[in-house]
């Protein structure tokens, strides 16, 4: 599918979109869906109830999603993979590292990007951490995989991917990046790693359940033992080439789409436009929207400026419960308060937030 440029959408425009109640700083837990995407998939969720249509339109906003998101990274839709999860996602690719391989990420990495190498532990594989700051320098030639989130979670740290990914051709390492909690306000290239992963359902505003992971396109070059090895093992009848719905031959896609899991439709049905909103307002336009408002939050919490839509600031007890009261929504995690600003975000909300830890 070729989509035709989107119409240029202001961040204004954009923001009217959306009926987020005020004082919603919590994106990178979820991101509510722009009024198209809400829209299309109840009226999805109709038809199904009624059985009043066919599921191919719902499957076609798939690949519909695929190609949007390729273009928002970067690469060409043949070198997408849909699913419903990350660590989904990643589970070939964990395979596909040799035994006994060394797999570097950063200290406090989310699990979703550890996990599916840790578990094969009992064949020789071995996850080591290092400080994100210093994960570059951290890799060696033992290091065959780096599996990095491009914003962590826990705290809003922005990896250099630049550095790693130059450092990686120097050691001769895979490179993964999870964008989940980048992808949709953090300009990103996909071209510049091995694997790039995101969950759709929280910077990109899509429902939980359409994920995407990108192959590049010269892996089998770049690293052809491991490429050799990677084996869709998943693959079902939405993994297959054309019309493949029963039995032998094994005949699946010629591209990345040989990794696709069977869609959970409805929530495809959500990506779609939502995707669509993102492309047509511009993640470099979200991107400083966001780190204006963000760091308006730092400033007003005594903290210096940073490059990250995510603060992780710790607050006295008292000062969270405030922002609770005001109706404030946020989330602790490791006992820090963590507020995040996205394309919906307004000053208003910003500043109720510091008025209230203000007291």
């Amino acid at each position: 599918m070729t989509l035709s440029s989107p119409t240029p959408l202001s961040l204004i425009d954009a923001a009217a979109l959306w009926d987020v109640t005020p004082g919603f700083l919590d994106s990178c837990s979820y991101g509510p869906p722009p009024r198209p995407a809400w829209e299309a998939m109840q009226k999805s969720l109709d038809e199904w109830r009624a059985g009043a249509g066919s599921w191919r339109p719902w499957a076609e906003s798939v690949d519909e999603s695929r190609d949007l998101f390729a273009q928002l990274m970067g690469i060409p839709a043949e070198q997408v993979v849909t699913g419903a999860a990350v660590s989904q996602l990643l589970a070939p690719v964990a395979a596909a590292v040799p035994d006994g391989a060394t797999v570097l990420v950063p200290e406090i990495e989310f699990t979703s990007g550890v996990f599916p190498f840790a578990v094969h532990e009992d064949r020789g594989v071995r996850v080591r951490t290092a400080p994100l700051a210093a994960l570059a320098d951290a890799m060696d030639a033992e290091t065959f995989l780096v599996s990095v989130s491009a914003v962590q979670s826990a705290t809003g740290e922005v990896a250099d991917i630049a550095a790693i990914s130059e450092r990686a051709r120097h050691t001769d390492s895979v490179i993964h990046v999870d964008a989940t909690q980048a992808a949709g306000w953090l300009p990103l290239d996909a071209m510049d790693v091995d694997f790039l992963s995101a969950h759709a359902y929280k910077w990109l505003c899509a429902p939980r359940g359409s994920s995407f992971l990108t192959m590049h396109p010269q892996l089998s070059a770049r690293h052809p033992e491991f490429a050799a090895r990677l084996r869709p093992l998943a693959a079902g009848w939405y993994a297959g080439a054309a019309g493949a719905y029963y039995g032998m031959p094994l005949r699946l896609a010629a591209d990345a789409r040989a990794y696709d899991i069977s869609p959970a439709w409805h929530s495809w049905v959500g990506t779609a436009p939502a995707l669509e909103v993102i492309r047509a307002v511009g993640v470099a336009a979200i991107h400083e929207h966001d780190l204006a408002l963000a760091n308006r939050f730092r400033a007003g919490v005594g903290l210096p400026a940073s490059n990250s839509a995510i603060v992780s600031v710790a607050l006295p007890i008292d000062a969270a419960d405030r922002m609770r009261a005001a109706g404030i929504r946020f989330t602790v995690m490791d006992g820090r308060v963590r507020v995040a600003c996205h394309l919906y975000t307004t000053q208003a909300d910003v500043d109720a937030a510091l008025a209230a830890i203000r007291g």
